[in-house]
């Protein structure tokens, strides 16, 4: 009876140790993440001319079926270009500004798994195309509050040239971390702009989805 209470408290103490060093881990990776996206936005924001009010962004008539993409973590090749600037080897097409949450973050031209790991990417599309769609790692810095994002808040992004496009939240979506057609489905009529991350579970993406609003 002794040595299996022994065990169990020794079983017990591995698992509490396991615990305290993943949430150390994890919020030395937020901590570092944070750093990393501060350094390089005030790189970009010095290398961006000065930011005009909403640039008009005409939407196409149609849109195509959209094609599907590779997962998550794996680079895109086919978003279509964008005006870029190059930080240190990498490049970006701009950065997000969201007030509500006092955040505001690089984006970086091109998915890739270790751009993640310090800045929010373009996962596919454009401005103009009216389907941009960014993804981020869910740390607390990066995009692990936008599920608490309402209806009517304002996202804001400035691309390299200058020019500052307003969106406005419509909705906050859960999709299946597989299920890519749905994270690209919808048509510039529905939404024009699409920020998602993983849920705690990483099975899931929150998807938060935006407009541009009537007057702009």
């Amino acid at each position: 009876m002794n040595k299996l209470k022994t065990v169990l408290i020794a079983t017990g103490t591995v698992l509490i140790l396991s615990a305290l060093f993943l949430c150390l881990y994890n919020l030395n990776e937020n901590r570092r993440a944070e750093e990393e996206a501060e350094s390089t936005l005030s790189e970009l924001i010095a290398a961006i001319p000065e930011p005009t009010t909403s640039a008009e962004t005409t939407l196409p008539v149609t849109t195509a079926e959209p094609d599907l993409f590779a997962p998550y973590e794996t680079t895109v090749t086919t978003a279509p270009p964008l005006p870029t600037i190059e930080l240190d080897g990498r490049y970006y097409c701009g950065y997000l500004t969201i007030p509500a949450l006092g955040v505001e973050l690089p984006v970086v031209n091109e998915l890739s798994y270790p751009a993640l790991r310090s800045a929010p990417c373009r996962y596919s599309g454009t401005v103009s195309g009216g389907d941009l769609v960014i993804a981020a790692h869910n740390y607390s810095s990066h995009f692990g509050r936008i599920k608490e994002l309402a209806d009517g808040d304002e996202i804001l992004f400035t691309d390299c040239e200058g020019n500052q496009h307003s969106y406005t939240v419509i909705s906050s979506d859960s999709v299946d971390g597989a299920d890519i057609s749905s994270m690209l489905g919808g048509s510039s009529e529905d939404w024009q702009l699409t920020l998602f991350t993983c849920d705690l579970s990483g099975r899931s993406r929150v998807a938060v989805r935006c407009i541009i609003p009537e007057n702009e």
